[in-house]
């Protein structure tokens, strides 16, 4: 389970152990396709992403669950492969001023650490809305990793 760093009224930060390159994990920030299964928080069963990585492009990520979709919307700040990625984040019809999402990549011993911020948010209510969503999504992208690397190991 990813682990909760910091919580304040404003920001929220988790880390996460990959079993995967720095390289590996900064793409997969990157790939619609890969996003279907890993960016996927609560009872969301799928997602459809539309991206334009890089610095000043802009994304949009729909996440369907059975009750009601997400659409989320944003620009890339910062696109510095394999280390750090930045974009605003923007929800549509919540009445929430735009946030700001940070992920920053270190090598761990073979795997890396994703350190994940979010920032900006209105209220104390809405940070404890995400923090839940954000680790899901960590631990769901350590296990796109785990997957694939049992899925190789087998094919071998």
């Amino acid at each position: 389970m990813a682990d909760l760093i910091e919580e304040t009224n404003d920001k929220l930060v988790i880390r996460k152990l990959i079993p995967a390159s720095r390289e590996e994990v900064f793409d997969a920030w990157g790939d619609p396709a890969g996003m279907r299964e890993w960016m996927c928080p609560g009872d969301v069963i799928s997602a459809e992403a539309q991206i334009d990585f890089r610095q000043g492009g802009s994304y949009r990520i729909l996440m369907k669950s059975p009750k009601q979709d997400h659409d989320h919307t944003g620009k890339y700040l910062a696109v510095e492969r394999p280390s750090k990625l930045s974009f605003t984040w923007n929800t549509k019809g919540a009445d929430i001023a735009e946030t700001l999402v940070t992920v920053e990549l270190k090598d761990r011993a073979g795997k890396t650490e994703l350190t994940l911020t979010h920032e900006r948010f209105p209220s104390a209510e809405l940070l404890a809305r995400y923090k839940g969503g954000w680790s899901r999504i960590a631990d769901r992208l350590a296990e796109h990793f785990e997957q694939h690397k049992s899925k190789s190991r087998a094919q071998s």
